[in-house]
């Protein structure tokens, strides 16, 4: 019987060795085997949701073609933006889950990638933008539209880098300044949505081509008026201090001893000069 045992026991321990080293080597070739597709997420959401409308490669069926090179500074927002909005006035759905669809946010990205892989070179290599910094609160200024809060971290994530982290102007004009016009908000939602002909400044609405909403546009507007006005605010000259009434240096009863001393003064000097007199 021990022998038995004895024998039972180095067969469990070789079968436990060899499970092991089995364990051991499934994982270590695993972790060799090449990664997937990155895009194979996408096109399979595609096919699932897209392709029915827009065509298996992007060609077009009763929906748009997708299978282009998209003019846009920003081409991944633009298509983000189509895809989660939809596109009002056609038969494209807003397709995110905050707006009611279905797809969630990393979804729609995957999707969005897998699009843009049809590109002339392929979908770009976005550098994802800076980990935003906790600023103060930004007071809004009265009758202007817009949140000023939500303006700056859309003015650090499209527009600093060519205007500068403080609006101060680099490859691109300086807004922090005073805007002229009777509704500067106007011209400065303008400039942004259209761009400026003929300058490096492109159009940045989504309705022309670029990645950003009408409010987008409008919180950045507040946002950078708040600039102009703490400027202005800096700019001018603080007020000339006026004395308080009742804090002439000859009033009150010090103002009556300082008077009598000096009056002393001079009668003292007057009779010394009398004295020397010949």
């Amino acid at each position: 019987m021990a022998a038995t045992a004895t024998r039972f026991l180095r067969l469990s321990g070789a079968l436990l060795l060899i499970g092991w080293l089995m364990f051991a080597f499934g994982r270590s070739a695993g972790a060799q085997t090449p990664p997937a597709d990155p895009l194979e997420p996408g096109r399979q959401l595609y096919n699932a949701n897209c392709a029915v409308c827009h065509g298996v490669d992007g060609q077009g069926r009763i929906g748009a073609a997708l299978a282009k090179d998209w003019p846009s500074i920003r081409p991944d927002l633009t298509v983000e933006t189509i895809i989660e909005n939809g596109v009002p006035g056609s038969v494209m759905p807003a397709w995110s889950v905050a707006n009611g669809g279905p797809l969630s946010p990393a979804e729609i990205d995957a999707i969005v990638q897998y699009i843009l892989s049809w590109q002339t070179g392929g979908a770009p290599q976005i550098t994802p933008p800076p980990t935003a910094t906790l600023l103060p609160p930004i007071t809004p200024i009265p009758e202007i539209d817009g949140d000023p809060n939500q303006g700056a971290r859309l003015f650090a994530e499209n527009c600093a880098v060519c205007h500068g982290e403080q609006a101060q102007g680099r490859i691109g004009a300086a807004l922090a300044k005073n805007w002229a016009g009777i509704r500067p908000d106007l011209n400065l939602r303008a400039i942004i949505s259209n761009g400026v002909s003929g300058s490096q400044m492109p159009a940045w609405s989504a309705a022309r081509g670029g990645p950003l909403s009408d409010g987008d546009i409008q919180d950045l507007v507040a946002f950078i008026l708040t600039l102009s006005a703490k400027q202005a605010q800096a700019a001018a000259p603080s007020p000339a201090a006026s004395p308080a009434p009742g804090e002439s240096p000859f009033s009150g009863w010090g103002g009556v001893a300082a008077l009598l001393a000096l009056l002393l003064v001079i009668v003292g000097l007057a009779a010394l000069i009398q004295r020397r007199k010949p």
